[in-house]
């Protein structure tokens, strides 16, 4: 005969086996296109502050860790723009492997009350500095973007702990240092040239 006692055992044993959630990775295109992540410390399955995922309550990885991978090959460097939306005055931490890489812009503390709202429209966020914003520049490597509410917008004197913002990536070409040497000499001559003509 089963027990409550077997049961509880049973319940401990599978709980010992089953590994916990582990963080949702998103890689990362560098087409300068904006990638959504979410703040809710209701959703967030630690009931932190950090990136979530929320894009399907009906998904396992719903409220996980949210990170954000890419790669930048050698001769290029990646350009990452962070901003806040939702309402204005939210900031965030940016880390890569959970390293310290900086925070976004920061802007005066709200109330839901009084802040603007902009709802997802990224890049009116961007263009409008009441909303947090923050670029990061990459060399060659390989990098884990993720992050976390640093200022909050308040509801009834307390942090809301809910914002929504986005990040995108783009990747430019690197000269090399004789390119440069070629431009300088370039111009160098050019400037001899026309100090000759007058």
């Amino acid at each position: 005969m089963f027990s409550i006692r077997h049961a509880a055992v049973a319940a401990a044993l599978l709980g010992a086996f089953v590994a916990p959630s582990q963080a949702t990775v998103v890689a990362l295109a560098a087409d300068a296109q904006w990638n959504t992540f979410n703040v809710s410390d209701i959703d967030a399955q630690s009931f932190g502050v950090e990136w979530i995922d929320n894009a399907n309550t009906l998904s396992p990885d719903f409220g996980t860790p949210l990170a954000f991978t890419f790669t930048i090959a050698a001769g290029f460097k990646g350009v990452l723009t962070v901003v806040d939306a939702g309402f204005a005055g939210d900031t965030f931490k940016v880390t890569d492997f959970g390293n310290a890489l900086g925070s976004s812009s920061g802007v005066p503390a709200q109330s839901v009350d009084t802040a603007f709202y902009i709802g997802t429209d990224f890049d009116a966020a961007l263009a409008d500095p009441a909303f947090s914003q923050g670029v990061f520049e990459f060399g060659a490597g390989s990098y884990r973007i993720s992050g976390m509410l640093d200022q909050s917008v308040s509801i009834d004197g307390a942090p809301l702990n809910s914002t929504v913002g986005a990040l995108k990536l783009a990747v430019v070409a690197v000269p090399e240092p004789s390119t440069w040497l070629a431009l300088s000499a370039g111009l160098g001559a050019l400037a001899l040239v026309s100090r000759r003509r007058r």
